[in-house]
């Protein structure tokens, strides 16, 4: 089965070509750090009419690029959400023209549900397992009993853990995006001592805040005596960063002993961060757990990794009416039901 798959829940508009959820054959993003960077944040209407300049070419890019006419295409898959809902409906609009101008079936799948699946592009992991969802919008814990089952075992409760990186590189003037900003400086400083919160953490709950967190940050620049200097902003760097990798390990290493898991995926943008993947190692060293991390192009948002579930729901005969809707807010639970 080929499926052309479509993403644009943010600012990242993405097409790709992939044979039976597995093989992929093209797998493209435009991305539109260029055009957010000035205002330290996604623009919700310049990011809507971004994608709109940008799908068609794009898709008959990836078209192209994977080898494939649209006469062999079997079905399109999209994002339906969670996003930003002018984004999210340009991308599903088009799904949507396309898939009826072709007469292929339609699928909409959830954002989440495809990060947490696109490990499945690379190597098989069996289920059950617990899995990791960290990125600019969203951290949440699942327990994953495979395609469409899935529990909410820990989310948070304010900001997602990529947003506040992001919002921390913006206290420190390092730019937009931030995350892999902080992630550069902390590689390169230690923490000078620097200790930041931990909320949460020694709640019994498996829920995350990084609200605090970032405050905590403010308040610290705020008593220094002047602007912070280079070797300051690393090591601010390197201490929040080790305060919110201690948050997110710690808590899935708990839902996981909880849930009686010994596999952990981590999915997401921020699944790119080199701390967070060193401290996961460690932990799965020490605990006898298996740690699957997908490469870097499938934590970021793409469209090769909604085919995973896309493929799955189509082989069991679901379809998307045309007249599907987009949802800026979707409890993944409820993703799988047509």
């Amino acid at each position: 089965m080929l499926l052309l798959a479509i993403e644009s829940s943010c600012d990242e508009t993405a097409a790709a070509v992939v044979r039976d959820g597995r093989e992929v054959l093209s797998n493209l993003i435009a991305s539109q750090t260029d055009v957010h960077a000035i205002y330290g944040g996604v623009v919700p209407e310049l990011a809507s009419r971004r994608h709109l300049e940008v799908i068609n070419p794009l898709v008959e890019e990836a078209l192209m690029v994977a080898g494939v006419s649209k006469l062999q295409l079997d079905g399109v898959v999209a994002t339906r959400g969670p996003g930003l809902i002018g984004a999210l409906l340009v991308g599903l609009s088009y799904a949507k023209a396309f898939a009826y101008a072709s007469n292929i079936p339609l699928i909409g799948v959830h954002h989440i549900e495809g990060h947490i699946l696109a490990i499945q592009l690379e190597k098989h992991v069996a289920y059950p397992f617990l899995a990791v969802a960290v990125s600019g919008g969203h951290t949440h814990l699942f327990r994953v009993d495979g395609i469409g089952q899935y529990l909410l075992l820990g989310r948070t409760v304010d900001d997602a853990a990529g947003e506040a990186f992001d919002k921390v590189a913006k206290m420190l003037g390092l730019g937009y995006p931030g995350g892999p900003i902080i992630d550069k400086l902390a590689q390169q400083s230690d923490d000078g001592g620097i200790v930041f919160p931990r909320p949460l953490l020694k709640k019994d709950n498996l829920n995350f805040s990084f609200s605090g967190m970032k405050t905590a940050v403010l308040n610290y620049l705020n008593r220094l005596d002047a602007e912070p200097d280079k070797r300051q902003v690393g090591q601010i760097s390197a201490a929040f960063q080790t305060a919110a990798v201690d948050v997110i390990t710690q808590k899935a290493l708990r839902a996981a002993k909880g849930e009686g898991l010994n596999r952990i995926v981590v999915a997401g943008g921020v699944a790119c961060n080199s701390g967070l993947r060193r401290r996961f190692a460690e932990l799965a060293d020490a605990n006898g757990l298996e740690i699957y991390f997908p490469a870097p192009i499938l934590c970021a948002d793409n469209a090769a990794m909604l085919t995973v579930a896309g493929d799955h729901y189509l082989q069991q005969g679901y379809r998307s009416s045309l007249a599907l809707n987009a949802v800026s807010s979707w409890p993944l639970e409820q993703a799988g039901v047509f």
